[in-house]
């Protein structure tokens, strides 16, 4: 809409196509980043654990989860750039068993503190093999917004979105310390589609 008066009564034509110019790709931008894309994910739905997001894997470690597993956990955590699909899908097939979101701060996602100071949704689900992994949706310098579609007792399938976060932020999964890992840091995924982990 803004392009017409500016064709209108800004002459000579140079500013004005440097105007749609830089307006197209701010629409073409916006519109990639909201994508909501269908997926099938075709490999072995009972025992794989599935990236829950578009990105690159930044950390796979050790730590202790205490908000639902309460106990020790590898946690995987997939940074999402302004330029990835900001849907999330549910990482495995299940029940939800337990969500919150919590209040926080906006340090840029790649931190490891973000994990547990930033804005954040967890997810807490019951795997169709009796495990239980958490996932957390962690708000980044430039999101400012999650939204989770997850609702206590739902069903959870990998075909599913899971939510949404806006603009760049990251996605970590707790899993079980016997689980195997299917990637690695700098590993690139999608999600819906990549299995990151396999549960024993």
């Amino acid at each position: 809409m803004l392009n017409i008066p500016v064709w209108m009564f800004m002459p000579p034509y140079v500013l004005p196509a440097l105007f749609t110019l830089i307006s197209a790709t701010v629409y073409l931008f916006v519109f990639n980043f909201f994508r909501c894309p269908i997926r099938h994910y075709r490999g072995d739905r009972r025992d794989h654990v599935v990236s829950s997001v578009d990105g690159k894997v930044v950390a796979v470690e050790k730590v202790y989860e205490g908000e639902y597993l309460k106990g020790d956990a590898i946690m995987l955590s997939v940074f999402m750039s302004p330029l990835n699909v900001h849907a999330n899908w549910y990482p495995v097939d299940g029940t939800v068993e337990y969500v919150k979101h919590h209040r926080g701060r906006f340090f840029s996602a790649y931190l490891p503190k973000a994990s547990v100071e930033n804005e954040r949704s967890t997810i807490g689900i019951l795997c169709e093999t009796g495990q239980r992994i958490t996932v957390r949706q962690v708000a980044g310098a430039m999101a400012r917004r999650i939204v989770t579609y997850a609702r206590k007792k739902q069903r959870a399938s990998i075909d599913e979105h899971l939510g949404f976060i806006k603009f760049g932020s990251r996605v970590d999964l707790y899993l079980p310390v016997d689980c195997e890992i299917l990637v690695k840091i700098g590993d690139v995924t999608r999600g819906g589609l990549t299995p990151v982990a396999k549960l024993r």
